[in-house]
Formats: C-alpha cells, structure tokens, sequence
C-alpha cells in the first residue's frame, strides 16, 4: 500500500471502508480507521472494541478514544502530520461522504490538501494469495453444498420465501456466518427478473425456477446460480436453458490470465446472439468475489482490465423473457496461468422436479 500512495500522488491514505481495512490490518468490527503513512500505520475506533482491536489488528498502532474514529484520526493528524511529512492525504473517494469531508477540512483546515483517490486498495484486493483462495474454496464448497437442500425445498404451491428461509437456516446450521446477500429465488414468470428476490409468490406447476445464493465463511463471500425446471419443460424452454449453459461455458473457456474481462463477456453474449436470445442478456457476465460480493474487476461489454492469475470472478450470463421466464448459471472461477478453474462443482444439467 505505501508504494500505492505514491501511484496515487499522495503522503498519506485514510482508509474508510471497512473491508478495506478488514484486508489490510485484520480488524472485523463495524467501527474503525486506518491511517497509513509512508512509515507508520494507525488504526482508530472507540471503547467497545478495544479487545477486539487488541486481538486483531496486526501491523498498525491501534489508538483507542472517545470520539469517532474520524475525529480521532483528524486529530491525530493535526498533531504528527508535519513530524511524518504529510502534505496531501488521500481519501476514499468512493466510500466518503460529503459530510466526512467536511468535518475532516473543518478540523484540519488549510494544514493539508485533500487528494480523492479510488481503488487503491480495491486493486490490491483484485489478487487473491493462497490463504484468501482456500478460504474461497471453502465458502464455495459449504454454498454449493446447499442446492441439495433447495432442491428438496421447491415445491409447487410453496412460497418462494418459504425457500429461501430453509435454504438460509441450513447455511447457518453448516456454519456460514451469514448469506452474502438477499437469496434470490424467483419462479415462473418472476424468474424473467434477474433480481427476483424471494416473494410471497408460490412456485406454480410449470415453470423455471431461478435460484441465487452465497455464504460468508472466514468473512470471504461464495455466490452461485443454479435455475431448475418445475414440470416438464417445452421444446422452447429447453431451448433456453441449453443456451444458457453453453454460453456460460463458452465465457469459462474464454477465462485466463492477460485475457481482457470484455473477451470474456463477449465469449458469452456471442453465443446467445447465435442461438437468437442475444437481446435478453441484460447484465454484465460476471465481477469479482473476495470479502465483497461484487468486488473489481467488472466482466462486462468493453472492459479493458486484463485478467491476471488469482483473481476469482463469476461467470453468470442469463436470459429473461418478461413474463414467460429466465435462466442463469453462475459459477465462481479462479484465473489461473494457463487457464482457470471452476471452483463451483455444483452440476449444470437442467434438473426438473
């Protein structure tokens, strides 16, 4: 990070974000700032995680006050700033709010320039070491070990939140820490919404079933879709799924690194356009996975961003025809020298029940 407040023209970088500082000195609470320098790192927050500080945070002094955070930091600042060399600091463009900045200026005045930068430690976070990947690999292996029960939850007439909430209190029982976003499980024609969150609607007889999960474990973030077919599926959505499929898989092969994340997503709307559903594919084909959902790099029309070696994306194209009904396949993927591998090993075939 020190050799990234140099790329970004800065003395000095406040990290606001809490899964930025969560990555960069290991604290988990919802309170906190970390201040880095090109010779120290500070981290602040208040009284009720001062154990928890003391047990987590690694390779930053950790001050403990009884003001926020970030009047602490401004504080801080305002007394060691000239000592450290600190001229211009950086801020969290993307995760600061006006108001933050504006206390920060009224409590540092004119001592400092203020300097917004972005992504800084987003781009590090891009590249995953071996300890973040095993811990992919098992909020990945916990997740998709839950389409069983999901599949034995879809039933006609049952409420697509009665899903949902099985599916939800399984995860916990298997020991996720939580779900990495609002289960998505959307039937019939409400599977043609590619964020169909669970309704009260009932699962009709006939009809896809689109369904969009992710476990937290060790604070990294799995995501998977799998859609099945309630009842016998026609010729046409058949059709559909089978497209689907392959498009996914087309875009899977196209993975590897030095390969540009707009490739990829050509790769898979390349294929739908063949089989004639191109104009219902209307998201990105994927993003990046770690202590966020959706993290960088973006897998979408005209990406320029290369891939590189561990990096772990999704691939997920879909197809949604309003009020007939949807598909989409996920699956997490970790790029690789030569390639990448699909960490999801959920099976792809189109289950009916």
């Amino acid at each position: 990070m020190r050799s990234a407040l140099q790329r970004g023209r800065v003395d000095a970088l406040l990290v606001t974000h809490l899964p930025n500082i969560r990555y960069l000195c290991g604290f988990t609470g919802s309170a906190g700032i970390l201040l880095i320098t090109e010779s120290k790192s500070v981290f602040f927050t208040d009284g009720r995680y001062k154990e928890q500080a003391a047990t987590e945070v690694q390779g930053a002094q950790v001050v403990i006050g009884k003001k926020s955070a970030l009047a602490q930091s401004a504080e801080w600042l305002r007394a060691n700033a000239k000592q450290l060399g600190v001229k211009v600091l950086g801020l969290e463009a993307e995760h600061s709010t006006i108001a933050e900045k504006g206390q920060l200026r009224t409590a540092l005045g004119s001592s400092l320039r203020f300097k917004d930068t972005y992504g800084l430690v987003e781009r590090a976070r891009m590249i995953k070491d071996e300890e973040e990947i095993a811990c992919l690999r098992e909020a990945v292996q916990l997740g998709s070990s839950l389409f069983e029960v999901v599949l034995k939850a879809i039933r006609p007439g049952r409420k697509e939140v009665e899903v949902a909430a099985e599916l939800e209190y399984a995860a916990r029982r298997a020991g996720a820490e939580g779900m990495s976003f609002e289960t998505i499980v959307a039937s019939g024609p409400r599977s043609a919404l590619p964020h169909g969150r669970a309704s009260e609607a009932e699962i009709p007889k006939n009809g896809f079933v689109v369904c969009d999960f992710g476990i937290i474990l060790a604070g990294y973030c799995s995501d998977m879709t799998r859609t099945v077919h309630v009842g016998a599926p026609s010729s046409d959505a058949r059709h559909m799924y089978e497209s689907v499929r392959d498009s996914q898989e087309a875009a899977v092969e196209r993975v590897g690194s030095g390969v540009s994340a707009g490739e990829v997503d050509r790769a898979a709307r390349q294929l739908l356009t063949n089989k004639g559903l191109g104009k219902y594919f209307s998201h990105s084909t994927g993003h990046g996975v770690g202590l966020e959902i959706h993290e960088p790099p973006r897998v979408a029309r005209a990406q320029s961003e290369a891939l590189e070696a561990g990096m772990v994306i999704t691939i997920e194209p879909g197809v949604y025809i309003p009020q007939t009904g949807g598909v989409r396949i996920e699956d997490m993927v970790l790029v690789t020298e030569d390639g990448c591998q699909v960490l999801t090993p959920t099976r792809k075939e189109l289950v009916v029940i």
